[in-house]
């Protein structure tokens, strides 16, 4: 065969095999056509339409006087289905809505717009996004007034994709309290810890899939409608929380402290009205709330000196000891075994009775007393711990409680030193929130309650769930021990480590604590201050604990750093609150016999003079005003004066109870002293004087 034949035979299987393929196409079509045309139909349907998840609107969470602490706000994407619109209502409208998406926008040019949308409709188009920047409610519904857009989604083919977004209107007002969830439902605090209640259940709604993997909403008549979420109440008090945050935060930044938590408690119910948690952010410059250290792992720490209460609780329920007992603390060191045992005051104490070692925070003394009484019985010892509670976790409602822990006698991490050191706040780990529970229950008469910080689950109206107080403990000890303790913790503030924050207005009582930190293995001249009590002494309503991490400077103890946030944020309480400070309140109508006859009125906000004028059937003068008044009586009739609320000046609050003064002063970056009790009788600055920022302002009261 020569290669002129060789050539014509594969021309000729080539051509042989195009025939054949050929032949083939019309069998495949007919097969994709008829046999396998059901499964590949259906197959594009699901690719072009897919029933989606609609998300349903999460429930907000309020404070527990009803102020809102989060919420979902709408917002949305602006889309358009260009082909909608009649040719007539089109032509007519678009000029017009170009120019407003440019003015609204101020991305792209009117006829940029114009142009994009035109094309669109041109291509048959069935879905374009206008612009990818969200927009608020009050956008929309300006929007929706638009030419072609106010022909609605079936006439003008506007389209309002709906995307919530979670909204603190206190900003950082406890926020990891409210905390936060993410797409990969984690999260921290309230948001995660009851986010079954407040995601609700989602809907379902058929999605059309378009060029460029946009997804556009079909209405079909099986959707599904999404079920909104709960409602969270909490028992946060948001003048509380905000006045311990900004003590804590000012202490932390004056001692350039690592972090420091407060919570506040109400004694009775075991309410917790304020919580706060502040850390040295990463970069060195400011602090943030990244951790619960009131409650979490984190914030497991040995508790130091007031852990001794518990020594003390332990000591006088086994009849051990008297609180006018002598006890030898020599040059303030004392061996046990080969460990030495030191007071944080050089050359020591010498002989001291039981209850100045205890206001006086002597280590050596506690721990003596503890190793000479419960030595060769430490079980006992450990059981008042089990007996008071604070070897459990409390269940605590936010996600992530730390578990305390305590050393077991018998085991091989115990030592002949493990009970001295325990019983002055060493070798075990309590949060700040075991702490406090203990101390409230002394507060409380030795009825231990269960923190609590939700009160409510709700839908509307209507109340899905409700926590109450939760007794834990009906008496951690007897009543006569309860009775000395709160005596001691009350020595401790007037004559002990904090008689720095002795109060001539109400008492405090509590104690401080001052832990060396372990830092690999050793313990280090860097310590955990903290400082636990409750207010007033006589009465206790509040309980509260502070502890600051890590400070720098001079006397870094307890009494020196933890103590004086619990002092300022106890006087401020105690200013606003009516119950507890009643002459801060007096009313604002004396009797006739104190005013010959006469009705009696001083300054306050211009609502609650309306509600007594309307209880009273007084007449006055009608007026405008939305803040602050004075009253002037006139021949039986009260003529209502409006204070100057100018920001540029110093304002007038003589007449007014402190919490009023002090929301306005304070409001215009005043500082703010006061002393005695009652309504402003005078202030430091001249009312009407021009305003210098950061300005300190005395308050005589009476």
């Amino acid at each position: 065969m020569n290669v002129k034949q060789s050539i014509l035979i594969r021309v000729r299987v080539v051509f042989i095999l195009i025939a054949l393929a050929a032949a083939a196409i019309p069998y495949q079509i007919g097969k994709l056509q008829f046999k396998e045309g059901d499964i590949w139909r259906e197959k594009a349907e699901t690719i072009n339409f897919q029933y989606r998840e609609v998300p349903a609107t999460r429930g907000n969470i309020y404070a527990g006087d009803g102020s809102l602490l989060a919420t979902s706000l709408p917002f949305y994407r602006v889309a358009i289905d260009p082909t909608i619109a009649k040719s007539d209502v089109f032509n007519a409208g678009l000029d017009s809505l170009a120019n407003r998406l440019s003015a609204y926008y101020k991305d792209k040019s009117a006829a940029a717009y114009k142009r994009m949308i035109k094309d669109a409709r041109l291509d048959n188009k069935r879905y374009l996004v206008l612009n990818r920047k969200q927009i608020g409610y009050q956008g929309m519904q300006a929007m929706v007034k638009w030419p072609i857009f106010r022909e609605g989604r079936l006439g003008g083919g506007v389209i309002f994709e709906k995307v919530e977004k979670r909204y603190q209107p206190f900003k950082s007002l406890a926020s990891r309290t409210v905390g936060f969830i993410n797409e990969d439902q984690y999260g921290a605090g309230i948001e995660y810890s009851f986010n079954n209640q407040l995601k609700g259940t989602d809907g379902k709604a058929l999605f059309q899939r378009l060029a460029g993997g946009s997804w556009k909403p079909v209405f079909d008549a099986e959707d599904v409608k999404p079920e909104n979420g709960y409602d969270v109440y909490t028992t946060l008090d948001v003048n509380i929380q905000d006045v311990a945050e900004t003590a804590l935060l000012n202490q932390l930044i004056e001692r350039e402290a690592e972090f420091g938590s407060v919570i506040v408690m109400e004694v009775k119910t075991g309410q917790i009205k304020a919580i706060s948690n502040l850390q040295r952010n990463k970069s060195g410059n400011g602090y943030g709330e990244n951790y619960n250290f009131a409650i979490g792992d984190q914030g497991n720490t040995e508790p130091g000196s007031t852990f001794k209460l518990l020594s003390m609780l332990a000591l006088l329920e086994e009849n051990k000891v008297s609180l006018n007992d002598k006890v030898e603390t020599g040059n303030g060191v004392h061996m046990f075994y080969n460990r030495a045992m030191r007071d944080a005051k050089n050359g020591g104490y010498g002989t001291i009775t039981v209850r100045e070692a205890f206001e006086k925070s002597s280590n050596v003394a506690i721990s003596k007393l503890v190793d000479q009484y419960f030595g060769s019985s430490p079980s006992k010892f450990m059981a008042y711990i089990e007996k008071a509670g604070l070897n459990e976790p409390f269940n605590f409602q936010l996600a992530g409680e730390g578990k305390p822990y305590f050393k077991k006698p018998g085991t091989k991490d115990w030592y002949g030193t493990s009970l001295p050191w325990i019983s002055i706040g060493y070798e075990s780990k309590l949060n700040p929130l075991h702490t406090l529970a203990f101390y409230n229950a002394v507060a409380n008469n030795g009825k231990m309650v269960k923190p609590y910080i939700i009160k409510a689950i709700s839908k509307g109206t209507k109340i899905q769930e409700s926590f109450q107080t939760e007794l834990l403990r009906d008496q951690i000890a007897s009543e006569k021990t309860i009775k000395q303790l709160q005596g001691l913790l009350e020595g401790v503030v007037t004559n002990g480590t904090a008689k720095n924050i002795a109060n001539a207005d109400y008492k405090i009582a509590g104690k401080t604590g001052t832990a060396q930190k372990l830092i690999n293995g050793a313990y280090t001249k860097t310590y955990y201050t903290s400082f636990a009590g409750y207010f007033p002494a006589d009465r206790p309503k509040y309980s509260m604990i502070i502890v600051i991490d890590s400070p720098n400077g001079f006397a870094a103890y307890g009494g020196d750093v933890s103590a004086p946030v619990f002092k300022e944020i106890a006087d401020r309480i105690y200013a606003l609150d009516m119950e507890l400070n009643p002459g801060s309140e007096k009313t604002m109508i004396a009797t006739a016999e104190e005013n010959q006859g006469r009705p009696y009125f001083e300054a306050g906000k211009v609502e609650e003079f309306q509600q007594i004028f309307e209880e009273f059937g007084l007449k006055a003068e009608s007026i405008n005003a939305e803040e602050w008044v004075k009253s002037i009586e006139t021949e039986g009739k009260v003529k209502l004066q409006v204070n100057n609320t100018d920001k540029a000046i110093v304002p007038d609050v003589a007449g007014l109870a402190l919490r009023d003064a002090l929301f306005i002063l304070e409001n215009k970056g005043l500082q703010v002293n006061y002393s005695g009790k009652g309504r402003v009788k005078s202030q430091s600055l001249l009312p009407g004087t021009k305003l210098s920022p950061k300005a300190t302002i005395n308050l005589v009261l009476g």
